[in-house]
């Protein structure tokens, strides 16, 4: 165990001049070969994943599987995606980034083919859990990547730059494939699906292969038993609980005859979370992180407070863009400050468990909330989720009130 890193390293604050012009020299490098390849191969496996993260639902309640069955393939798929990320960052150390982002693709986008042949629930969760393992090699090595290949000062507005890489295909692709299904169907998406993940497979020869073997992994167990890592990624995950709500089932509860409403809201919501991910990027490189997230949190609280007026288009809206903002700045805000608090050798575990976070919040959000709805109805579902996002306020201020003196691992 080691101490926790704050602030920027191995600044030229003593030379003005020569400041000035390492400052320049790193923005000309904030964006090199590797990384640009990285976001390029980012893009197809996001834009897949996205694609079909609500249409897979939908589809499961066309075969009379139900809001019950809608959550569970949510659940599966995040699920499974967490139980990948438990072993990504050894993975990673063993066959390098480069096959792992490989593997990623492939699992990702080949299993959605057969979803064009069959259509039983059984069927459906398989793909599911797949696609996860898929899913979680993707973000873990590419999060990873992102904190190796970016200048240390400048590692906020790399995270930002990479929200944006991951908000685009959320943006357009999550809206995008709840329209299509109305207009060409399910099986010109699932096949849509995977080819954009598998096209990215020719790029991912460009990117860095094994991790220097100086540097040995931390486990994520490790990882989870670290309060310098796991106060951020609690409260992390309690929004994300809430994204896997939205995600899931603001297309199911909209009322019908809405128009476009469940398309416009989740657009919404993508589009300020993106945003939002890229400020606080900038902003946390000025100012730090840290102050970042109890504001994120209470944000995002009120946003999914206004879907208890789910009936209302105007509550609709004005909630999702309410909760993309505190998402997005939640997003970047806790993993920043995970990435601060640990060496280089840690970036692996950070990256994964903060995906682990995120993904494990997904995927209790889409399979708690289709049981608890059954039995509640939308707007009181809605109010509980919101409860519980509002409660993470507590872990936010303790981790705050910890201050810098905290131990992770390096």
């Amino acid at each position: 165990m080691t101490r926790m890193r704050f602030g920027a390293s191995g600044g030229a604050s003593g030379d003005p001049p020569a400041a000035r012009k390492a400052a320049r020299a790193t923005r000309q490098r904030i964006i090199n070969r590797p990384l640009a390849l990285l976001f390029v191969a980012t893009v197809g496996a996001l834009t897949s994943f996205y694609l079909l993260l609500s249409v897979v639902p939908l589809f499961a309640t066309s075969v009379g599987a139900g809001g019950i069955g809608a959550g569970l393939t949510t659940g599966a798929l995040m699920f499974s995606t967490v139980g990948a990320e438990l072993a990504a960052p050894r993975l990673m150390a063993r066959f390098g980034y480069r096959m792992a982002f490989a593997a990623g693709l492939v699992l990702l986008g080949a299993p959605a083919l057969a979803l064009t042949a069959s259509a039983n629930l059984a069927t459906i969760l398989v793909v599911c859990i797949v696609r996860g393992l898929g899913f979680a090699m993707t973000v873990v090595a590419g999060s990873a990547l992102v904190a190796a290949l970016v200048p240390h000062e400048r590692r906020g507005e790399g995270l930002g730059l990479y929200g944006i890489v991951v908000g685009v295909p959320s943006m357009v692709a999550l809206p995008l494939g709840v329209w299509l299904i109305e207009q060409i169907g399910y099986p010109p998406v699932f096949i849509a699906g995977a080819l954009v993940a598998l096209a990215g497979l020719a790029v991912v020869p460009g990117l860095p292969g094994r991790q220097p073997r100086a540097q040995q992994p931390v486990g994520v167990l490790t990882g989870l038993r670290t309060p310098a890592l796991a106060r951020p990624a609690v409260v992390f995950a309690a929004t994300a609980v809430a994204a896997g709500v939205v995600i899931t089932f603001v297309p199911l509860a909209v009322a019908r005859g809405s128009g476009n409403l469940a398309a416009v809201a989740l657009l919404v919501q993508a589009t300020t979370a993106t945003l939002a991910r890229w400020w606080a990027g900038r902003r946390g490189d000025r100012n730090g992180p840290a102050g970042l997230i109890m504001p994120a949190v209470l944000t995002a609280g009120v946003g999914m407070s206004a879907l208890v007026l789910i009936a209302s288009p105007t509550a609709v809206v004005t909630g999702m863009v309410l909760f993309g903002a505190g998402f997005g700045v939640a997003q970047n805000a806790s993993l920043a400050l995970m990435f601060d608090r640990v060496q280089a050798s840690g970036y692996g575990t950070v990256s994964a468990v903060w995906n682990l976070a995120y993904d494990a919040g997904l995927g209790v959000g889409g399979a708690a909330f289709g049981v608890i709805t059954a039995q509640t109805g939308y707007p009181i579902a809605f109010a509980l989720t919101a409860a519980l996002v509002l409660a993470a306020v507590v872990p936010a201020w303790r981790d705050r009130s910890a201050g810098h003196a905290v131990s992770a691992p390096g």
